[in-house]
């Protein structure tokens, strides 16, 4: 009886050491195949875009319909112009939300601000992008930066509020027992311990967002529209990288497709650039909290 209980015991271990190492297995193609891939685009990006780089395409305005040469640096200035209103516009209202709902989560009102948060992270940029159409270009019968940053500002806010939400809701109990036995308001324990202790993780939900929506096209087209040239004001119309390539990749000249490429690889770079600056961030915060 003994020996048949111990079989069994054997029997059913090996099967659990067969099924985890088929599933440690399955799960590193799926990580490998990710991997391929993000390789595959970068690699495609690098060999179609790298060399159509040089000093112009950063220094020059785009040439005339069908003439070679020129570059993107409207597009360029115009894309840093827009991520700098949309910040304006996303990060206040983002990370007030994402306090609101750390700290009073157990307000009725917090429920429902979580639900719309939830539903506007499924809402497709395109609505976003109708919207601020419907809200800012209209009233002012103008496409505009201020329109463009305005969208894309609206699409960072429930991708910052979730972010806040959850950073906030890890800062230890302990810390806002203390500021509160100090004397400290409410307000005060929130702005002065809370959210410097959660600003790290903050910031990372920041520099996410803005990554994210760097790349947005379809807002822009109802929004910012384009320009060939420096936009000299807020109220005028502005390129943007994204929407620049979008209107080279769909042009019939060959010279125009070649740009699209390099400002794909371009945008891409912009963007890996911002997600090490928020690991960046995030570690320096750490080393300092260490520290301290």
């Amino acid at each position: 009886m003994k020996e048949t209980v111990l079989k069994s015991f054997a029997a059913t271990r090996r099967r659990r050491e067969i099924w985890d190492k088929a599933m440690v297995t399955v799960l590193f193609l799926c990580a490998a195949s990710v991997l391929f891939i993000l390789f595959v685009i970068l690699w495609h990006l690098i060999a179609r875009g790298l060399s159509s780089l040089n000093p112009a395409f950063f220094t020059q305005l785009p040439k005339a319909v069908g003439e070679k040469g020129g570059g993107m640096a409207n597009a360029i200035i115009g894309t840093f112009v827009l991520l700098i209103l949309a910040v304006c516009v996303g990060v206040p209202l983002g990370l007030g939300a994402g306090v609101y709902l750390g700290e009073y989560a157990h307000h009725r009102f917090a429920q429902t601000v979580l639900f719309v948060t939830d539903v506007m992270n499924g809402i497709p940029s395109i609505v976003f992008g109708i919207f601020a159409y419907t809200i800012c270009v209209l009233p002012m019968k103008a496409f505009s930066a201020l329109s463009g940053g305005l969208a894309l500002g609206f699409m960072m806010i429930p991708m910052i509020t979730r972010t806040s939400e959850q950073f906030v809701k890890m800062v230890p109990n302990q810390l806002r027992e203390a500021g509160l036995a100090l004397g400290l308001p409410k307000w005060r324990v929130v702005t002065g311990i809370i959210v410097p202790s959660a600003i790290g993780g903050i910031m990372t939900g920041i520099m996410v967002a803005l990554a994210r929506v760097a790349g947005e096209t379809a807002p822009l087209l109802f929004t910012a529209f384009g320009n060939l040239h420096y936009s000299q004001s807020l109220t005028q119309p502005i390129s943007a990288i994204p929407l620049q390539i979008f209107n080279y990749a769909v042009s019939p000249y060959e010279d125009w497709h070649r740009q699209a490429w390099a400002g794909a690889l371009v945008l891409i770079v912009m963007v890996f650039l911002i997600n090490i600056w928020a690991q960046y961030f995030v570690y320096s915060r750490k080393r300092w909290s260490a520290g301290k």
